[in-house]
């Protein structure tokens, strides 16, 4: 009866801090989304922002967020694939693996203002880059690769080494058996952490604020030559995505309705990041169904 007691009291105990832990989570989701979501519209998701007068919208730092989203993605999934790879299927168990392991953790703890400021000396100052989509995006592939990599690899490991001695006792190659029987098997859980991935790059901030700028040009939409300076897809413009819009109003907004733009856009990345995490699920166990024939 004793240690009936202790448990029910210990299940007690966890059910509660969990309860307090969700209840957080829905007071801060549910405060940003009422306060924020009754300012959305398509004219404010769509027109450029305004610094002086009241009527500003967030068109362009919502693009700049997708757009450098897209490029540290091709930027660092190629490396963290590779990584993954390597240290699933080929790294030797050795100290030099583990030094590798153990780097990959200590850059993944690291403050993303850290890297943001390694970014700035290095690709701003040292590679006279300047304030650009470019710098932004090579120094979030540096705050993205160790989450990326650690999501590949485990997924990876997570595939039976049944499937492994089934594919090399039929004569595969190594590398046939990893991109012809692993890798499909792996499929669902890299595409989940690339999207988990994308959610926490896309609300980064404090790395892009010493990188790509805090300066949001005018971009001219009817030019797709990325060689011309107001070019969307010009990679050595500067870029303010939509989290650096939102600690640019708190700290110096100065236009009329600075509170409704920055409830707004709030609202409008925390729907995003939901959204990229509920898409990862959805994504994830509808690829696992298929690849395991599953109804």
């Amino acid at each position: 009866m004793k240690a009936k007691t202790i448990d029910r009291i210990a299940t007690g105990i966890i059910y509660a801090l969990v309860s307090v832990v969700v209840l957080i989570l829905l007071f801060l989701l549910g405060f940003i989304l009422i306060k924020g979501v009754p300012h959305i519209s398509w004219k404010f998701l769509t027109s450029p922002a305004q610094a002086f007068i009241a009527g500003g919208g967030i068109g362009d730092q919502l693009f700049n967020s997708f757009y450098l989203l897209i490029l540290t993605l091709l930027i660092s999934f190629p490396i963290a694939l590779g990584a993954g790879i390597y240290l699933s299927e080929y790294a030797p168990k050795n100290w030099v693996t583990n030094l590798v392991r153990i780097t990959i953790e200590v850059l993944s703890s690291l403050p993303s203002v850290v890297v943001g400021l390694f970014g700035f000396l290095l690709f701003v100052v040292q590679f006279k880059l300047g304030f650009s989509i470019i710098s932004g995006a090579i120094a979030l592939t540096f705050f993205n690769l160790p989450l990326l990599t650690r999501s590949i690899e485990n997924s990876l490991s997570a595939v039976p080494d049944l499937q492994r001695e089934a594919g090399l006792s039929l004569g595969l190659s190594k590398w046939k058996t990893v991109t012809r029987v692993i890798f499909p098997i792996a499929l669902p859980g890299i595409i989940t952490g690339i999207i988990l991935s994308a959610g926490r790059v896309f609300g980064e901030a404090a790395a892009l604020i010493f990188t790509a700028g805090q300066s949001a040009p005018a971009i001219n939409y009817a030019d797709w030559n990325p060689f011309n300076g107001t070019s969307p897809l010009n990679i050595f413009r500067p870029a303010e995505t939509l989290a650096v819009h939102i600690w640019k109003i708190n700290t110096e907004g100065i236009m009329p309705d600075a509170n409704q733009v920055s409830a707004g856009a709030s609202a409008v990345l925390v729907i995003a990041v939901l959204v990229f995490n509920l898409l990862a699920r959805f994504i994830g166990a509808r690829l696992y169904r298929k690849i395991t024939a599953g109804k």
